[in-house]
């Protein structure tokens, strides 16, 4: 009988001691403890699988698709990289016609251009007018169409090598 009494004493003081603690006080102690014994997050741990996941689930993460980013890029070629890997029997990119590399060539130095000047007047690299001289550019008609406007003759095509005709006055 004695053993009983004693228990329930016991249990009387452990209720009592926790009537005390104030409970909503207890969940804050214990987060700042973990907090505390966490290490310092670095900026890789920050951009890390995990970090994000764990951002994305707390609803903290915000993420945004930048459009046009990086404004200085090269435009995009015409031919699709997938096709070409489907491609079997011809395993190198379609570049530019010798006849457009020759016209490009001749149309230049009767403007009196050097390789630089055309690039500056187009807004292309040097090493791109290079390329296409050479017949080694892929392909890209918004480049092959500044650079028949700027030489003023169309470079490919049936008038390949003919001064180009100002607009609205055909014959």
């Amino acid at each position: 009988g004695s053993g009983l009494n004693a228990d329930v004493g016991v249990f009387q003081t452990f209720q009592h001691y926790f009537k005390q603690i104030n409970l909503s006080n207890m969940s804050s102690d214990w987060q700042t403890a973990d907090t505390v014994l966490s290490r310092r997050t670095t900026a890789k741990d920050r951009k890390s699988n995990t970090a994000l996941n764990k951002a994305a689930r707390s609803g903290n993460l915000v993420t945004e698709k930048k459009y046009g980013a990086g404004g200085n890029t090269q435009k995009q070629i015409q031919k699709n990289t997938a096709n070409l890997d489907r491609e079997t029997e011809e395993l190198k990119h379609e570049t530019v016609s010798k006849d457009f590399s020759t016209h490009l060539r001749e149309a230049r130095a009767k403007s009196g251009l050097t390789q630089k000047d055309l690039a500056q007047k187009i807004n292309e690299k040097p090493q791109i007018v290079g390329e296409y001289e050479s017949g080694k550019a892929l392909p890209n008609n918004q480049i092959q169409m500044k650079m028949e406007k700027a030489l003023g003759v169309h470079l490919r095509g049936k008038d390949a090598g003919k001064p180009l005709q100002p607009r609205g006055k055909k014959k």
